[in-house]
């Protein structure tokens, strides 16, 4: 078993695919979908690479068995603005303790067209007063578009920080119809 729990040498398929937010690098295990990475190209995809193998101790294969069918064709329906719940199976291997816990209720209470706010997140999963670990939380988010982190905003109205940059989290909060569509 590695850190994350996992046994070591369990399937990791990969595969980029293009979206509305740009290249998606989108990674599976047996057990679900595991990560998702902004901004897939070269560079970043090597990096992810690198850090699955580290993380789950495989080598990242790229789509051979068809792991990732469901998350190709769900996320491709989400951005045509066809799906609002996605309804993979998720593989939490790459998140633990406070965070997973901050993930999996944003996963499941927070839905399609809606925001919360960071201290509102952190009230849910019993911690009122731990705002900034939320944040932290989403900063750690190895799912993100699937674990919806485009969804927490300040609670003033500010977007608040985002991984995958700001203008990806208003194309996503404008994509489900939370702030106009963008200027490009």
């Amino acid at each position: 078993m590695n850190e994350y729990g996992r046994s070591q040498g369990s399937p990791v398929e990969w595969s980029v695919v293009e979206s509305a937010i740009g290249p998606l690098l989108l990674a599976a295990t047996d057990r679900g979908l595991v990560r998702v990475v902004f901004h897939a190209e070269p560079r970043v995809r090597e990096k992810a690479l690198t850090q699955l193998r580290d993380h789950l101790g495989a080598e990242p294969v790229e789509s051979a068995s068809g792991l990732l069918t469901g998350a190709i064709r769900e996320l491709a329906a989400y951005f045509a603005g066809e799906l609002r719940e996605f309804g993979l199976p998720l593989d939490w291997t790459l998140s633990s303790g406070f965070n997973r816990q901050v993930l999996r209720e944003l996963a499941t209470g927070v839905p399609y067209g809606t925001v919360v706010g960071y201290g509102d997140l952190a009230g849910r999963v019993g911690q009122p007063m731990a705002a900034q670990a939320v944040g932290v939380a989403m900063g750690s988010n190895p799912l993100p578009v699937v674990v919806p982190c485009h969804r927490v905003v300040e609670s003033h109205g500010g977007l608040g920080g985002f991984g995958g940059g700001l203008e990806t989290k208003r194309r996503l909060l404008a994509l489900e119809g939370v702030l106009p569509e963008p200027l490009f």
